[in-house]
């Protein structure tokens, strides 16, 4: 099961108390950890384009791995003390409650059974994307519809075998899923034709038609998207404090994108006489006092990675090799779905 919108996803007794209670929070456990070995511990995917991959020189990029530096600049002051743990479908949530890693930004689908039995917490959607399907131009499909007795490749341990089997059976339409337990071999597997048609989340569709495709034009994404897929990174329960820092970070950079605040206009902003900019980047409030952090956190965060509509157009837009339109992951001011925190639209003061 889907979480099923994305105005229910912020609790607004939570936010509330969390942003007017007078009183400084005490560092959680995880931030204790954190501070004292002076570095943040991250698990990532083993690869996505766009989302959290190394170059040949070992240098993370992507949306998700920009997340883990903005977390680490806004606690540590430093965006590169971050240590990049890849981990596939499989080991990503025992890493996390084993406490291997301190946070999962690993292109996670937020669902009720992950969030409500796995001793997790999701903090805050991060992208927003649909399951679709690539196909071979030769076939002629159209839909997914036209699939029947066809054999898809699908990874295991994901939502997509789940939402692969719940689409067509409700379909009334019979497919045979290959299943692969590593994206790499899933990916190999399809264009060697193995499969008629490969399925995981759109983003990652585009990915792999531009850059693991022999021939890209010889490939196409069908239209239809089967499932909602909000992305998100995830923390282990029991550390309020914690969880509170890592989903506020991912609010401020939302809220700079919304307010015109950039990695270069940074420093012109804080001299802005707007009272919400003013809060964001701790020039008149120290909203940083009831995290544990100090006043210029949001800002930090900011500076390091940019504002999330920076992150979103360097990583997947159109200054990637993507080009994804951002549709849902606009602003809610632009017909998008992003906004800083629902329900009620809670402010920073």
């Amino acid at each position: 099961m889907r979480f099923p919108n994305f105005a229910l996803n912020w609790p607004a007794a939570i936010a509330l108390l969390l942003l007017l209670s007078s009183a400084p929070a005490h560092a959680g456990k995880t931030l204790d950890q954190i501070r004292q070995r002076a570095q943040l511990v991250c698990g990532v995917s083993t690869g996505v384009i766009g989302f959290s991959s190394a170059d040949s020189q070992g240098r993370w990029n992507g949306l998700d791995v920009d997340v883990c530096r903005a977390i680490a600049a806004a606690v540590l002051n430093d965006p590169n003390k971050v240590k990049y743990v890849p981990l596939n479908a499989q080991q990503r949530f025992t890493a996390l409650q084993s406490g291997e890693v301190d946070l999962l930004s690993r292109n996670t689908t937020w669902t009720l059974t992950r969030d409500a039995s796995l001793g997790l917490h999701f903090t805050a959607i991060t992208y927003h994307d649909g399951q679709g399907f690539l196909v071979p131009k030769k076939l002629k499909l159209t839909s997914a519809k036209q699939l029947k007795n066809a054999e898809i490749c699908v990874q295991s341990g994901t939502t997509t075998e789940k939402n692969l089997s719940d689409y067509f059976k409700a379909q009334g339409i019979r497919i045979k899923p290959v299943v692969f337990e590593k994206f790499e071999a899933s990916i190999k597997a399809f264009f060697s034709g193995r499969c008629q048609a490969y399925t995981t989340d759109a983003s990652a569709l585009a990915f792999i038609r531009a850059k693991e495709a022999p021939r890209p034009d010889d490939y196409a994404v069908l239209p239809e998207l089967i499932s909602k897929e909000p992305l998100g990174p995830v923390v282990r329960r029991g550390d309020d404090e914690w969880f509170a820092i890592v989903k506020w970070v991912i609010f401020a950079l939302i809220e700079a994108e919304e307010y015109g605040v950039t990695q270069a206009n940074l420093e012109q902003m804080k001299a802005s006489g707007d009272p919400a900019i003013q809060r964001l980047l701790g020039t008149a409030e120290d909203s940083g006092k009831l995290l544990g952090l100090d006043r210029d956190w949001a800002a930090r965060a900011v500076k390091a990675v940019g504002n999330y509509g920076e992150m979103f157009q360097r990583n997947v837009g159109d200054a990637s090799p993507l080009k994804l339109r951002a549709a849902l992951n606009a602003l809610w001011s632009k017909g998008g779905r992003k906004v800083a925190v629902q329900a009620g639209r809670v402010r920073w003061a």
